[in-house]
């Protein structure tokens, strides 16, 4: 990852870690059904699980649900390292990994489910090369990708994709007055460029009376 982004103060809120100098989001809970699947899918087989980056520990929480044998996270953000730490008190299963993933390639196993989601990584383009020394035969790999349609940055070979709908909170807009008074003009669109930035559909801007979806 990037020296910016490993030399960044974040904020951590209930519902989201940002970059503070910027407000920049670095990941949100309305993630939450992303992480999930991508969780059960690693963790299919069991065994050995490689999770890099932790983020608010959301797709970790999901994996320690499943049964398997050992959960390998590589997290190298100071700030993010100490709450991951703090997490995996207790956890035997878990190790963790306080470098670069593509630092510590080499030295990593193989590994039965790997899960790559990772923020401010301009070693990104090396992931897909590195796959074969990470995994086993038969290994279950996904990554994060908001993209609408079926992109493949990483270029994985042999990539299948599921659309999964998520429910962003931040960008549901309310107004509690009634009748057909307008909402802000300037609330609605700044809720709309956060939307369309992040690359999402069918979020709803909504008040005590016409319902606009934006498909």
């Amino acid at each position: 990852m990037s020296n910016w982004y490993i030399l960044s103060s974040l904020t951590f809120e209930s519902d989201k870690i940002t970059i503070t100098e910027t407000g920049e989001e670095v990941m949100m809970s309305w993630e939450d059904s992303l992480m999930s699947a991508s969780s059960a899918y690693v963790t299919e087989g069991g065994g050995d699980i490689l999770e890099i980056g932790f983020g608010m520990g959301i797709a970790s929480n999901y994996i320690q649900s499943h049964s398997i044998n050992s959960h390998t996270i590589v997290e190298n953000h100071p700030q993010i390292l100490e709450k991951l730490k703090t997490w995996a008190n207790g956890k035997s299963n878990v190790t963790i990994i306080s470098q670069s993933w593509a630092d510590v390639t080499g030295s990593l196993s193989t590994y039965d489910g790997v899960f790559y989601d990772t923020y401010g990584d301009e070693k990104n383009y090396l992931f897909s090369s590195s796959l074969s020394g990470l995994t086993k035969s038969g290994a279950k790999v996904t990554f994060w990708n908001n993209n609408q349609n079926e992109s493949n940055d990483l270029n994985i070979p042999n990539c299948t994709y599921k659309q999964i709908s998520v429910t962003v909170d931040d960008n549901t807009v309310t107004n509690d007055t009634t009748g057909d008074d307008p909402l802000s003009t300037d609330t609605v669109a700044t809720n709309l460029k956060n939307s369309l930035d992040s690359a999402l559909t069918g979020f709803t801007i909504a008040r005590n009376g016409p319902v606009l979806h934006i498909k």
